[in-house]
């Protein structure tokens, strides 16, 4: 064969086979078939999949529904190197969706491109010891989140703008704009709801049942929109070109058709998702709100219905760097919500159906108190990957949940989940009978003293920041008893939030070795300190080591002494002040014989703190 004909077939030979297109590691992929027949409701008649092979993977990964008769599946490669797939589905005779194929390839991002987008470095994964967070390629990552509950709607709407560096919270805010102002405070995260199906502001109030007396919602209130004259109704919680995210039934009281989602109001949700990614965010991202439930699972079949949306989410978003909240369960009120019971065993039907999440996200919900207590841990909640606490109570009282998910096994990663809501003037944000002024000193160290409080507690997997302004009111309606979004995003107690991620990752990734030791320190707790407060405590978790540790003391600690140290050993401590987030200038301490140190006082030379400091301990380097 001469040398031209051997070119001429391998040139035919190669436009024979199908295109291979290239892409980087963790780089969302997404692949479109068409359906070949129609349905009469896609959503609930086709299930379809492809199987996803590359370099030690293998597994099925869902797709979803997007309108019309497009399906699409989102994935990722974990690793570079050559990738194929094959499609399926449960409609065997749809040649639109059945036996298609394809390749691409993967390949590493570089160092710069991880510093310039750390979700390059892969998706989120608990740590070897159990306790704490890091991304795939072992990078740790502390969680500095707020709480954006309604930012998926209108409410916080993406424009294309470009957001000058320099902004600072005005009415007319943007998501763009929000996010890029908590990325320069230190955020790495937001947590969102993804679809409120039966809010609007309609003929119907706020909280109200049907003509059967089933509660279709008990959502926030649209102030100064009134049904009756006197009466609120509901937020409306549309996209924003209007499109709600599940159809309503004609003349059911506004009762939604779960069984029917509208795709074009998640391609709205597609683009914010698509941004956070962009700025090196990972949010998390919940299903519904409790207080829908009541009507889906009272007229639909709840456990099937319930966890065909479960996996609608996750296989819409499977291919984000993202904390998947299976649901927010705020508070059980009987007739608002179902029980946790009941939500365990759709969540856990949806597990056995469709298994983990295959990317392997981390998976929790948003709690009321602790989803240990609520849920289970191990076989009673196998769907959970990290467990988490929430706000109530709002006070000293979170804590022992929180050193009890630390103490499980096997161990799980634990968030702490918007303990304390700057702002809000409301008989549930209440500690020990008082309600500070919105933006005050008080408020704002409420906010401080959970941070540091909830983390020294076995929190190692980060916090989430809330204010009053969760439900993101803008400025063309009354904000009612919250903050407008744009004026809550001004509160001090954000700007805490960089501190508090500085002075836990000082050491690097040692924080991730900590023990809880708060029994090591005396007193521990001022004689008038009450369990109900949040003055007079002190909290440190230590290395097993012992030459690592963090502390915190909250207003009015005395001035303590710390047991379980290296005999005759020399330390550094030094105070950190939690309001600047600058590091005192350190001192040398020396264990006695038995092991204890005698801690410094107070800056200022006080022995009873007159504000909160948080402090590092570690081991001199060549000490005896």
């Amino acid at each position: 064969m001469t040398m031209f004909r051997l070119a001429l077939a391998l040139c035919l030979c190669c436009a024979a086979l199908p295109a291979q297109t290239a892409i980087h590691t963790w780089e969302l992929k997404e692949i479109e078939l068409t359906a070949s027949s129609k349905y009469a409701n896609p959503y609930t008649d086709v299930e379809c999949w492809l199987d996803l092979k590359g370099p030690g993977f293998s597994k099925r990964i869902y797709g979803f529904w997007d309108g019309g008769q497009m399906f699409r599946m989102r994935v990722v490669a974990p690793a570079p190197g050559t990738w194929t797939w094959t499609s399926g589905s449960n409609q065997p005779a749809d040649t639109g969706l059945n036996r298609k194929s394809g390749s691409f390839a993967a390949r590493n991002w570089t160092e710069a491109d991880k510093q310039a987008n750390p979700n390059r470095r892969g998706f989120l994964r608990s740590t070897p010891n159990g306790h704490a967070l890091q991304y795939a390629d072992g990078t740790p990552f502390f969680l500095v989140g707020d709480t954006w509950i309604g930012a998926a709607t209108w409410r916080l709407p993406l424009t294309g703008a470009p957001v000058d560096p320099n902004w600072e919270p005005t009415p007319g805010v943007t998501f763009e704009a929000a996010v890029q102002y908590r990325k320069r405070q230190g955020f790495n995260s937001v947590s969102m709801i993804a679809a409120f199906p039966t809010w609007a502001s309609d003929q119907y109030a706020n909280t109200y049942a049907d003509r059967n007396g089933i509660y279709l919602r008990n959502a926030w209130e649209a102030f100064g929109v009134l049904v009756d004259g006197k009466t609120p109704t509901a937020k409306a919680m549309h996209d924003e070109q209007g499109y709600r995210s599940f159809e309503i039934l004609p003349n059911r009281d506004g009762l939604a058709d779960f069984d029917r989602v509208v795709p074009h109001y998640f391609q709205s949700l597609d683009r914010k998702m698509q941004y956070l990614s962009d700025q090196g965010f990972i949010p998390m991202l919940e299903t519904i709100r409790r207080d829908v439930a009541p009507a889906w699972k009272a007229y639909f079949k709840f456990n099937e219905s319930f966890s065909r949306f479960v996996q609608y989410i996750a296989a819409r978003y499977g291919a984000y760097n993202f904390i998947f909240s299976k649901v927010h369960f705020d508070i059980y009120l009987k007739n608002y919500s179902i029980t946790g019971a009941e939500f365990n065993e759709a969540l856990n039907y949806h597990y056995k159906k469709y298994g983990p999440m295959p990317f392997g996200q981390p998976v929790t919900a948003l709690i009321d108190h602790s989803t240990a207590v609520t849920f289970g841990h191990g076989d009673e909640a196998p769907w959970i990957t990290m467990h988490a606490t929430g706000n109530k109570p709002r006070d000293h009282g979170i804590y022992a949940a929180i050193e009890a998910l630390f103490r499980l096994s096997p161990p799980y990663p634990a968030l702490d989940l918007e303990p304390y809501y700057t702002g809000w003037m409301h008989q549930n944000n209440v500690v020990a009978g008082e309600r500070p002024t919105p933006d005050s000193d008080r408020d704002n160290y409420f906010s401080r003293a959970q941070m540091y409080g909830c983390v020294l507690s076995g929190g190692l997997a980060g916090h989430v920041h809330g204010t009053a302004a969760y439900d993101v009111s803008v400025d063309t309606e009354p904000a009612g008893a919250r903050p407008y979004f744009w004026q809550a995003l001004r509160y001090r107690s954000a700007a805490y939030m960089k501190s508090l991620a500085r002075f836990v990752m000082s050491e690097g990734p040692r924080y991730r070795e900590l023990e809880l030791t708060s029994d090591a320190l005396t007193p521990g707790r001022a004689d008038e300190s009450r369990d109900a407060g949040l003055d007079g405590w002190s909290f440190m978790m230590r290395t097993a080591s012992k030459d690592f540790a963090l502390l915190y003391f909250e207003n009015q600690t005395r001035r303590a002494r710390s047991t379980g140290w290296n005999p005759n050993s020399p330390y550094t401590f030094a105070w950190f002040n939690t309001q600047s987030g600058e590091w005192q200038a350190g001192a040398t301490l020396r264990a006695d014989a038995n092991g204890e140190l005698q801690l410094p006082a107070f800056p200022g030379g006080l022995d009873v703190a007159d504000t909160d400091w948080a402090a590092k301990i570690t081991a001199q380097k060549g000490a005896n």
